[in-house]
């Protein structure tokens, strides 16, 4: 005996025309995620930058395009939620691992897992867009802790950033959500 799902779709080109909720908050698009304008990269060590997106303060988690410019160790750290992350151009990798993240590539990284992120000789530049739950740990390698990010100081440093080049608050202010 086989099972049969019926899915029932009204595929008519007419726009939804019920009241959405009124607590919901509005789309957030972004039509640059990379900028033409340098200034909306926010400098985070040097040949390092982050394009932020988005920051949802309520659950701990933060959207941004990292770039590279250099190659080597850019940080270990411990993840203390899970990091989904699209490498956009170039590649990297964790000494910990012997897989390589390479453009047009996704990885998942589960949270609890420290490693030390790698931009290989040879990569003239690395852009990947990630998506982080939680905070990033910074580790010495024995894992003594030695600093923290998370969705605050992610927030607090584009802040500081966009205002003191110029940039328009109000688009930085959309992607608090």
């Amino acid at each position: 005996m086989s099972v049969h799902h019926l899915r029932t779709q009204d595929t008519r080109a007419i726009a939804f025309a019920g009241d959405q909720p009124a607590d919901m908050r509005p789309d957030l698009v972004i039509d640059d995620v990379l900028p033409g304008d340098d200034r909306m990269w926010v400098p985070l060590d040097e040949g390092t930058w982050s394009r932020p997106l988005h920051f949802d303060v309520t659950h701990g988690q933060y959207t941004h395009v990292m770039r590279v410019t250099k190659h080597g160790i850019i940080a270990r750290h411990r993840h203390t939620g899970p990091v989904f992350a699209h490498v956009l151009r170039g590649s990297w990798h964790y000494l910990e691992h012997d897989w390589q993240a390479r453009e047009g590539g996704f990885a998942f990284e589960p949270p609890g897992e420290t490693h030390t992120l790698v931009v290989p000789d040879g990569c003239r530049e690395m852009i990947t867009l990630f998506q982080v739950s939680g905070a990033l740990i910074y580790v010495t390698p024995e894992g003594v802790a030695i600093g923290y990010d998370d969705v605050f100081t992610r927030l607090a440093k584009a802040r500081s950033h966009w205002a003191e080049v110029g940039l328009d608050m109000a688009l930085l202010e959309s992607m608090i959500r």
